[in-house]
């Protein structure tokens, strides 16, 4: 019996990375659909079926999620952002796919949604281990949004991935809007199945990850320039906020903004329970900041989500 095993955002809900793909997510994926099977365990049984997945003319993907707090390439606003977003995907056999999703900050008293996203893009084969994906997505912020993230509303991505007894690949985001920032992502994961609880009808499944995230930061002078005027008008003290203390001059701060510069070190753990339409999966990140990441040099952040995927 197939297994649709989902991989969901990221971002950037990023990316929204949101992961609000976050990473946050990084509209980081819903889309993505692998096959597997309890009873067919090998690398060439499993490609046999996702041969026959493909040959599907429309899958058509539903998705909620929790997350603690609101990821960007391992990065985090000063204050705890969890949400609550929902999304839907299609995807044609010719590899073209559309994207949506809408996110709602739960501590958000003004606005029912707090942010949506939509996107399509084009994924498709570069021999038998190779596959390459373009991407593009505009996020639809509310003025004074809490998001880190919020000054760069549209964002265009292109990864490639490489498939041996583990999967490696390279991204490639140029995030623009009130700002422009360009990032790098080098990551490696590895699939692990952990059997099944009902013979050929589940799979339970392990995907470590690690993510090594290069890039600029012209998005955190805006955010921080928005969350003093925020301050300013509530008649509130302004604190010294990360990588913007008071007594730094303004050309040390374009500076660092300007270069790019190894942002943060990720490791993700996503345990997921596959059935043949559904996927629920736990996952816990740990992102370790870099000397260079303004929001929060050398600090680490910890994020837990869990989500549910339905494939037609």
């Amino acid at each position: 019996m197939r297994l649709a095993l989902i991989i969901a955002f990221l971002t950037g809900m990023y990316t929204t990375t949101v992961y609000a793909q976050t990473n946050t997510v990084k509209t980081d994926t819903l889309r993505e659909a692998q096959t597997n099977s309890t009873a067919q365990t090998t690398e060439t049984k499993q490609d046999s079926i996702a041969v026959e997945e493909q040959k599907k003319k429309v899958t058509f993907t539903i998705g909620a999620l929790y997350a603690s707090n609101a990821s960007y390439y391992g990065q985090t606003a000063v204050n705890k952002l969890p949400y609550v977003a929902a999304a839907a995907s299609i995807q044609f056999k010719s590899g073209f796919y559309f994207t949506g999703t809408a996110f709602r900050l739960l501590n958000d008293s003004v606005s029912a949604v707090s942010a949506g996203s939509a996107g399509a893009g084009f994924t498709f084969p570069l021999g038998k281990k190779f596959t390459a994906d373009l991407s593009y997505s505009h996020t639809f912020y509310p003025e004074n949004s809490a998001f880190l993230q919020a000054a760069n509303s549209d964002n265009a991505a292109a990864s490639l991935k490489y498939k041996y007894w583990m999967t490696t690949g390279i991204s490639a985001d140029y995030a623009f809007g009130k700002q422009q920032d360009v990032f790098i992502t080098l990551s490696t994961e590895k699939l692990i199945s952990l059997g099944s609880i009902k013979k050929n009808k589940d799979l339970i499944t392990l995907t470590p990850a690690i993510e090594v995230i290069g890039g600029t930061q012209h998005f955190y002078q805006t955010y921080i320039s928005e969350k003093i005027s925020q301050l300013s008008k509530l008649g509130l003290p302004i604190p010294n906020l990360p990588g913007w203390p008071r007594n730094t001059s303004t050309s040390t701060t374009t500076e660092e903004n300007t270069s790019f510069d190894l942002l943060s070190y990720n490791l993700k753990v996503p345990l997921a329970y596959n059935r043949a339409h559904y996927m629920l999966q736990l996952e816990y990140q740990l992102s370790v900041l870099s000397d260079k990441a303004l929001s929060g040099a050398n600090t680490s952040h910890s994020f837990f989500n869990c989500s549910f995927y339905y494939q037609f």
